[in-house]
């Protein structure tokens, strides 16, 4: 038994070895720009075929990283669903869907890499489409989250409040790996603390969905 046991912590070991490497590369190179062989070297593995022994495709290991900090995020939205109940308070229903991010980032400490890995996979259609799906399975919540916006916001048209979640999920994407990037490269940032910046894009994702919709002519 205690040699499964030791077995199943090196295996544990190795995995996670992987996936920080795996994501610290992705978000600094783009995924398509690293191969398999690469992150074995990062992790310090000898076996060039480990990322495929332990994950499958680079399909399947963007999933499990997806995965993993997604599971995180949405302990940290349930706690503020569980506070907010059926308030109608936008700026509320809005900080639900930002500060679980910003909290998760600052727990990361710095150097971190999530919000760059996140920004490399949205921006590309297919990896965008495994994320999203990996999101919709580990954060059921976000479902709540935009009911409370739709009731907040039952005035606007549907293509307009489409669009303006869009908006904000960039801004919520681009933002924080804009951060994330200079706190890794020691540069000056906007804010002093990733509390600040939540106040920040909530204000101006408040903003957004708020602003006036011009009808067209």
């Amino acid at each position: 038994m205690d040699g499964r046991v030791k077995r199943d912590e090196r295996v544990g070991a190795t995995r996670e070895a992987l996936l920080d490497a795996a994501e610290r590369l992705f978000a600094e190179r783009g995924v398509h720009a690293v191969a398999n062989r690469q992150i074995s070297e990062a992790a310090g593995q000898g076996n060039n075929a480990a990322v495929s022994y332990h994950f499958g495709t680079k399909i399947d290991l963007v999933r499990v990283i997806a995965r993993r900090h997604a599971e995180r995020i949405e302990v940290g939205r349930l706690r503020m669903l569980a506070d907010l109940g059926d308030s109608a308070d936008l700026r509320g229903w809005v900080a639900c869907a930002v500060r679980p991010v910003t909290e998760h980032l600052e727990a990361l400490g710095a150097p971190s890499w999530y919000a760059r890995f996140i920004a490399q996979v949205t921006a590309d259609p297919a990896l965008r489409a495994v994320t999203s799906e990996e999101f919709a399975a580990a954060s059921p919540s976000m479902r709540r989250v935009q009911e409370g916006l739709f009731r907040c916001l039952s005035g606007l048209p549907a293509e307009v409040h489409a669009e303006r979640a869009a908006m904000a999920r960039h801004l919520v994407t681009q933002m924080t790996a804009e951060r994330e990037r200079a706190l890794a490269d020691d540069g000056p940032t906007p804010r002093a603390s990733w509390r600040e910046a939540a106040n920040g894009l909530i204000d101006v994702i408040v903003a957004l969905w708020q602003a006036p919709v011009t009808r067209q002519g």
